[in-house]
């Protein structure tokens, strides 16, 4: 049985860790190359970076960044922000991740996913969906840092883009960001049901229990969250314990 994976999330702008509530109200949480050491030793089953504004301010992730954590940490390293051809793949990977996200950039061109997973192995390509629930009750895919809705379903573009070879998806919902009130278990459900790769939830974890719920209810594969772990709200050992003593497989 593969075990559930608990994974802490640095969100990147100007080389400091931020987090936000529904993708505002930006505040910072530290240097990432203290936090992802911190991590590591604490236990954490990966690491993901995600540089926030690269997309928007049309630049580079920090691969000089990413190489200072690489260093620090010995847990596969996730990185993504700004990443469309693969040069941009190659520079990250020599620079210590492991596998890269993709969000705005393959929805655009959804031809860079198939490129990059015959290149660099569909492992190594991880597809972020900020996700949004409308008042019609569906889930819209947006881009641009949760800045722009398309008309596109979560559920088909993600159908999609496994199809074109991701071998992981990272699902944020943008209703549950940074509130602490629980993941968005029914659209986790329905992805981890359907489709044959990997689904990471994102976006509501606040409590112990709220990772339970999405390992059994909502079928993740992995639990992704940041401002608990970040302001130890919850410390990763003590809540991987309480996943085990709940019958969870869980790396202690």
């Amino acid at each position: 049985m593969l075990t559930k994976r608990i994974i802490p999330c640095l969100d990147i702008k100007d080389g400091r860790t931020v987090k936000g509530i529904n993708f505002e109200q930006i505040r910072d949480a530290g240097d990432p190359i203290e936090l992802g050491a911190f991590y590591a030793e604490q236990g954490a089953d990966e690491l993901v970076f995600l540089d926030i504004t690269a997309t928007i301010e049309k630049r580079k992730t920090l691969s000089e960044l990413v190489n200072k954590i690489a260093h620090r940490i010995n847990i596969p390293f996730t990185v993504g922000g700004g990443i469309k051809t693969e040069d941009d793949v190659s520079a990250l990977l020599q620079n210590g991740a492991d596998k890269i996200s993709v969000n705005t950039a393959a929805f655009l061109d959804p031809t860079i996913i198939n490129r990059f997973a015959k290149n660099f192995g569909s492992q190594c390509v991880v597809l972020a969906i900020d996700a949004k629930c409308e008042t019609d009750n569906n889930w819209y895919v947006y881009l641009n840092g949760g800045r722009t809705k398309t008309e596109k379903l979560v559920t088909e573009w993600a159908k999609e883009a496994v199809d074109l070879g991701v071998g992981e998806i990272l699902l944020t919902s943008m209703n549950h960001d940074g509130t602490k009130q629980g993941f968005a278990l029914d659209i986790t459900a329905q992805l981890a049901e359907t489709l044959p790769v990997p689904i990471i939830a994102s976006g509501g974890g606040g409590n112990e229990q709220h990772f339970y719920d999405v390992f059994t209810k909502g079928k993740a594969d992995a639990a992704l969250a940041a401002s608990i772990f970040h302001y130890k709200e919850v410390a990763i050992p003590d809540l991987k314990q309480y996943l085990h003593q709940k019958g969870l497989a869980i790396r202690l």
